[in-house]
């Protein structure tokens, strides 16, 4: 066999198995109750079950795939015959699960894949009394490519690129040339070369003259999540063709009008998640098992999209549609020219979840957070000397336990406060502890020998008063007030509710839960939102919103003579919303950096909001010199310098999908001069 047919054998086997890995997952999220399907299990040998986040992402999928096929068959159901052809169908369950439902009538499923996976498709449904009893009973020998000819069920085995072949075998099968049909296109086109996908497109469109296009797949190849997509897929030898000429929803839908389809709308999944899908039924799957992956799942669903496109005045009808009012709005961030040079740091360390302070000039402690190791990392310290950054151990007196998405917050008086987080979604963490260090027994300088363990004094604090209920991803910020320093901890999240809207202030020196009196409009419940010390107050900005959408307000928590006001910033031009950043006061600047925001192409970089004159400015991240791909989420960030014109940023990343965990390698700096002039 010449050398170029063995890659292509090669690459068609390795995607072939893509469908594999595919109704796996599909089975794990049936199974924990996303959705309702009792054939899918007859394709699988066993049921395994896939993380939360792989089973809400399957959910999405399912959900839109389902929400087209519906209303294709509602606008059709007057129609003397209508069809359904599936494209690459895999181990798809579509026809059982329509035939059961009763919502075939008069329409024919037509399933086209390679013979390969033809033939074993026809051989689990052959020898399996569910799925051939929906069959009719008495089946014709299959006849070239036809695998399974019955009379709602037609199973063909032949490569969708070969556009005569299909052509022949669909006519051959029975297919109506002039009937409504929906072409589903479910994660297949891509993995084509881009020519061969362009003309699958563009015979659908010349031979279906009343069709509908459904396709679910991938885009934006070029940020981080992208890049690590991307690189998912061609270790799997099954390359994103697509991505590179199609990179967003724009490009795909231009893609279709030029390929003759008439009217094309296209929505990445966060649009159609939070959009097209009830609230009633998004708080239905987000209770159905712990979740805390908010970052990777808005990112995975900016990376994916279902587009629908239309020939025919009928099937105009069932195109997708914007929701009445958008629950994720645009943002066109206003981005200055210049941006801000990220350079790494020579150190390894990575982390998610982590907490970190600056204790001193050069000084940062690192603690809790989770690692390749596993939950539970070693409290760690950053220490900078003349030739750069080290890390070196760091010996508690007492246990910190396991802790992620917790605070680290440094007392006016000196010292620490750890308070806060969890060791995993159904279990927050308790305790609150002052923490103080040994100063004799500090390390030396980078340049010396002295390369022992910082010594860590550990007092779990004993706490009178309404002590707040358990939380995580919250924010902790000192405060004063007539003279006296207080703890403020605001929202956050915990086992029961999505996103808290309590505030408590807990009183230093007599360790005392107290009640203030606060005047003005509470910010809306969130989590995973910053909060800075400011002229005595707070400043707050951005979170995750109960609904799952992410926030772009400024409020100013501001002392009085009776106890604090909240003050709400009306910023101009409205800053691009995000939650899981970090943010610093700089003068009488707010420095916010990194986060998540639901549009790839809006990914956060550094944000100035000037706290006198309420406007702000968006800065993009170089990262050119950054050898891998850099997500700045459930990172932390410190100023480094007494002017605050350097940022280190440290651990960051996330579980990509089904993709793998990414973790930043090494902390960055990012230089804000630019910015802060």
């Amino acid at each position: 066999m010449p050398t170029t047919n063995r890659k292509k054998q090669a690459k068609d086997t390795a995607v072939q198995g893509t469908n594999d890995s595919s109704v796996v997952s599909k089975v794990s999220a049936a199974a924990q109750g996303y959705f309702h399907d009792v054939f899918l299990q007859h394709f699988v040998c066993k049921v395994a079950r896939r993380a939360p986040l792989i089973n809400r992402g399957y959910f999405v999928r399912w959900r839109a795939v389902d929400h087209c096929v519906r209303t294709f068959l509602h606008i059709t159901e007057t129609c003397p015959a209508r069809q359904i052809l599936s494209l690459g169908a895999g181990f798809d369950s579509l026809y059982f699960r329509l035939h059961a439902d009763g919502t075939l009538d008069r329409a024919v499923v037509f399933e086209v894949d390679f013979p390969d996976v033809a033939r074993r498709k026809t051989a689990l449904i052959t020898s399996d009394v569910t799925l051939r009893g929906t069959l009719d009973s008495h089946l014709p020998s299959p006849a070239g490519p036809v695998y399974v000819l019955s009379g709602q069920y037609r199973l063909l085995g032949v490569d969708v690129r070969e556009e005569s072949q299909v052509e022949e075998a669909l006519g051959a099968a029975g297919l109506d040339w002039d009937a409504p049909t929906l072409i589903l296109s479910e994660v297949v086109l891509t993995y084509m070369e881009t020519q061969w996908s362009d003309a699958v497109i563009r015979w659908a469109a010349k031979l279906l003259t009343q069709s509908l296009f459904v396709m679910y797949e991938q885009i934006h190849p070029h940020d981080p999540f992208g890049r690590i997509m991307q690189d998912h897929f061609l270790k799997l030898n099954s390359t994103l063709h697509a991505l590179r000429q199609y990179p967003d929803t724009a490009a795909q839908r231009h893609r279709f009008l030029d390929k003759g389809w008439e009217r094309c709308m296209c929505l990445d999944m966060n649009e159609f998640y939070l959009g097209l899908v009830s609230e009633e039924e998004r708080r239905r799957v987000e209770s159905l098992e712990p979740f805390d992956e908010y970052e990777e799942w808005h990112q995975k669903c900016s990376h994916y999209f279902i587009l629908t496109a239309s020939r025919g005045s009928l099937m105009s009808q069932a195109l997708l549609s914007h929701a009445p009012v958008s629950a994720v709005p645009s943002y066109l961030p206003s981005l200055r020219a210049t941006a801000l040079s990220v350079q790494t740091a020579p150190v390894s360390l990575e982390g998610l979840g982590m907490a970190s302070s600056l204790v001193s000039p050069g000084r940062v402690l690192l603690t809790g957070g989770s690692s390749r190791e596993g939950r539970g990392a070693g409290t760690r310290m950053l220490l900078r000397g003349e030739e750069g950054w080290r890390s070196v151990s760091v010996e508690p007196s007492e246990d910190l336990g396991v802790r992620l998405y917790h605070t680290v917050t440094s007392l006016p008086g000196g010292g620490l406060v750890v308070y806060g987080g969890r060791s995993s979604p159904l279990n927050p963490t308790g305790g609150l502890f002052r923490v103080t260090f040994d100063p004799a027994a500090s390390p030396g300088p980078l340049d010396s020998e002295d390369r022992g363990a910082v010594k860590l004094s550990v007092e779990q604090l004993v706490c009178t008063g309404d002590t707040p209920t358990l939380r995580w991803r919250h924010t902790a910020t000192t405060l004063s007030h007539e003279g006296k320093d207080f703890l403020f901890v605001f929202g956050g999240k915990n086992e029961s509710e999505a996103a808290l809207d309590d505030g408590h202030f807990l009183c230093l020196d007599r360790q005392h839960w107290t009640e203030m009196p606060v005047e003005g409009a509470v910010p809306e419940a969130r989590h995973s939102h910053s909060a800075c010390s400011y002229q005595g107050g707070v400043v707050m900005f951005g979170g995750l919103d109960r609904g799952g959408v992410p926030l772009g307000d400024t409020a100013v928590l501001r002392p009085t003579e009776i106890g604090f006001t909240w003050e709400r910033l009306e910023v101009q031009p409205p800053p691009l919303p995000r939650y899981s950043h970090c943010a610093h006061v700089v003068g009488e600047k707010l420095v916010v950096v990194g986060g998540v925001w639901l549009h790839s192409d809006g990914v956060p970089g550094v944000l100035i909001i000037d706290l006198t004159t309420h406007s702000s400015v968006e800065f993009s991240l170089d990262t050119t010199s950054v050898p891998w791909p850099l997500m700045l989420h459930s990172f932390c960030s410190e100023l480094t310098d007494t002017e605050g014109l350097r940022l280190l940023l440290i651990g960051g990343g996330g579980n990509c999908f089904s993709f793998g965990t990414h973790f930043n390698l090494q902390p960055v700096t990012v230089d804000l001069r630019p910015a802060l002039g």
